[in-house]
């Protein structure tokens, strides 16, 4: 009885979370059917074949960009409970089904660690932390180099204020960088809160990855970041060509970097990351709703789709799942 009550249970739950994912994933394509509109009129003089070449290659990318992080979250899991790289896979797709109907996403960590034992789920929270926490280390880097480029190129602040910027973003990127690299340290802190130390066994997992595995961990940032931002030119070249790689890819670097640092829900992420877009790439061009509608693409086919995608393995949950 028990038992077919649990299943019962567990139905439900899946189909509420399938429900609640159609639900948003539909609300945003109508909300973005004018930015459709627009893109469809944007290219219609721009030869059939160049479009169609760039889309795919940017949903190629799409499916390479969430491969990646399914390899860092195998890579991650070795030290939890081994998996299989389709596992990985799986548990990818579903956290972004997972994702898009919750604040800042963080569904997708409870999607994701769903795929792992039942004793191991706690635990994957804090490796997946591990892994979120270097792909916000390479967008951090990376982005307050070009914030300082940016200031200089379009600002034009003081010198004095501009060395000031200059030092503090040096700081900050020395600080992010010894911080990923002795993630051990925020293990002894959360050891130090005296209500946290009872969980001391969740958390320090963090502290068994070593130097060498952190950096491994990183390449595989690094590389998701690299493919996202190539998403982005190839889009942003199609619409508005004029706009030299350069400068654009430093704009882009400036974007990640300032949409991470503001939190928001993914039902109005879209309005977040437009406005973000217009305010920076209206220093290098008046074709505003170009970029807002290559933002609104790229929200579409990196996270949109992969989430639809994703509600097959949602299917797949083990909720009360006891092995160990």
């Amino acid at each position: 009885m028990i038992t077919k009550a649990k299943k019962l249970l567990s139905y439900l739950l899946k189909f509420v979370i399938l429900l609640l994912a159609f639900f948003f994933i539909y609300h945003r394509i109508l909300k973005n059917n004018d930015n459709l509109q627009e893109f469809y009129n944007l290219v219609i003089h721009i030869p059939y074949n160049k479009v169609v070449f760039t889309m795919t290659f940017i949903v190629l990318l799409m499916i390479l960009n969430w491969v990646l992080e399914s390899l860092k979250w195998w890579h991650l899991t070795r030290e939890l409970y081994p998996i299989s790289v389709w596992k990985a896979i799986e548990s990818v797709f579903c956290g972004l089904t997972w994702a898009v109907f919750t604040p800042n996403r963080i569904g997708e960590y409870g999607g994701r660690v769903m795929f792992l034992p039942n004793r191991k789920r706690i635990h994957g929270i804090f490796a997946m932390a591990v892994g979120s926490f270097g792909q916000n280390v390479i967008t951090n880097v990376l982005g307050a180099g070009a914030l300082v480029w940016f200031l200089y190129s379009f600002i034009h602040l003081n010198l004095w204020l501009m060395l000031g910027i200059t030092i503090i973003a040096l700081m900050f990127i020395i600080l992010m960088l010894t911080f990923y690299f002795n993630i051990k340290w925020m293990v002894s802190l959360l050891n130090s809160i005296k209500f946290l130390k009872k969980y001391h066994r969740f958390f320090a997992i963090m502290g068994k990855y070593k130097a060498a595995e952190l950096l491994n961990i990183m390449w595989f940032c690094l590389a998701r970041f690299l493919v996202f931002t190539f998403q982005y030119y190839l889009i942003i070249h199609l619409l508005i060509p004029q706009i030299p790689l350069l400068q654009m890819t430093l704009l882009m670097f400036v974007f990640f970097f300032i949409q991470s640092a503001i939190p928001s829900l993914d039902i109005i992420d879209i309005g977040v990351r437009s406005s973000i877009s217009i305010t920076l790439f209206g220093y290098v061009t008046d074709k505003t709703i170009a970029v807002v509608v290559a933002v609104s693409l790229i929200y579409i086919i990196n996270l949109l789709i992969p989430a639809v995608l994703g509600s097959v393995f949602v299917l797949k949950l083990k909720f009360f799942d006891r092995t160990y």
